[in-house]
């Protein structure tokens, strides 16, 4: 189990522009026992109201419009400290090198196996 029974389970933030990849990670991680809200672009989701509690942001990174990084570095600006992940596939040395210095960790696609979970996991629960 994720949390305590008494608790409410943390929140997982999906940002992706694409609405079957979002509904699949929805489903995926509501059966995991997260709480799950999306959105499907970088300014969606820094107009967000983002809670005040357990929660951590899940990514993409090639998204229209503004990138994945630079939505979490505009919210890192506003103080906003999420934990967040961020996913995508065959990453270049300037994203891996950004995200590292931002410390958001990189879930590279496709997402196999329960890595999805265990970088979740660790992004919140250390």
């Amino acid at each position: 189990m994720l949390y305590a029974p008494n608790l409410t389970p943390p929140l997982v933030v999906i940002v992706d522009d694409d609405a079957a990849v979002r509904a699949a990670l929805e489903f995926t991680l509501e059966l995991e026992g997260f709480d799950v809200v999306s959105c499907s672009s970088g300014e969606a989701l820094l107009l967000r109201d983002l809670p005040n509690r357990n929660a951590c942001l899940l990514v993409d990174e090639r998204l229209p419009g503004i990138t994945g990084l630079d939505a979490l570095n505009q919210l890192r600006n506003r103080d906003v400290k999420l934990p967040a992940i961020l996913m995508t596939s065959h990453p270049s040395a300037s994203v891996r090198a950004t995200a590292k210095a931002a410390g958001v960790p990189i879930l590279e696609k496709p997402l196999l196996g329960d890595a999805l979970t265990v970088a979740i996991r660790n992004a919140l629960f250390g």
